[in-house]
């Protein structure tokens, strides 16, 4: 678990609330049902007008990623790739198809397929880094629905402020409500910029984050399974492959 995802959002929430309550303001100044409808409701509405349904989907699977990033060790990568090139120094790129099975990563398992079936180097590159391309532009893809969401949020919060004074300005005549008024039309404003700021941007970076960190560590599996695929000494390869634990 990503303990600072965590931490972050309860900082967060700690903020804005103590904020509220130290300015004189209190909780209940934060609570607007119709301020939550325009800003949040308002802001998943357009995000559904700009997003395609299977970006949209993927974003949602996504988002557990900020508090779980998909972790892959890549010491035991490189250990097991070592093994392979061991393996197929000794039996063949034919003695490699057991651990084909055994590997629950489709990646991995693509490119192990090419290299017991004999594939040049060039040609086990240039089809693993479509795949990769691929993954990743449809990864970073969805990552821009929260990205979005961020630009749109903000925006929301104004056209809340906006027709929050509106209703004020209809109540001119009676003094009294001024106040409330005003302090409940720029609630909008908090939920927008604090949502955006606090949430969606921030989240839309992590998940970049763990995509370009995903992105490297099947870079390393494509040196990897060329390096097999050309017979080097596995202690070569393990050398060369070390350099992606920095």
């Amino acid at each position: 678990m990503d303990i600072l995802s965590f931490i972050g959002l309860v900082l967060a929430g700690c903020a804005i609330i103590l904020g509220s309550i130290l300015k004189g303001a209190g909780v209940k100044a934060l609570v607007s049902v119709a301020a939550f409808m325009i800003v949040v409701v308002g802001t998943v509405a357009a995000i559904c007008v700009q997003t395609p349904l299977p970006v949209m989907k993927r974003a949602l699977r996504m988002l557990p990623w900020i508090f779980r990033p998909p972790q892959i060790e890549r010491a035991e990568l490189i250990k097991r790739m070592v093994e392979w090139s061991n393996t197929a120094r000794k039996q063949g790129l034919l003695g490699l198809e057991p651990a084909i099975e055994k590997e629950s990563d489709d990646f991995i398992r693509k490119g192990l397929q090419l290299v017991v079936d004999g594939s040049e180097p060039e040609v086990i590159r240039n089809t693993l880094e479509v795949d990769l391309q691929v993954r990743e532009q449809a990864d970073t893809r969805a990552a821009k629905v929260f990205e979005g969401m961020g630009v749109y949020a903000p925006t929301l919060g104004i056209i809340g402020a906006v027709m929050g004074l509106m209703s004020v300005m209809q109540n001119l005549a009676d003094p009294s409500k001024l106040g409330a008024g005003i302090a409940a039309a720029f609630v909008a404003t908090i939920y927008g910029i604090g949502l955006a700021n606090l949430f969606f941007l921030p989240a839309a970076s992590k998940l970049k984050g763990a995509i370009q960190s995903m992105s490297e560590v099947r870079e390393m599996i494509i040196e990897g399974l060329i390096s097999i695929a050309q017979g080097e000494n596995p202690r070569i390869i393990e050398s060369k492959l070390q350099g992606y634990l920095h």
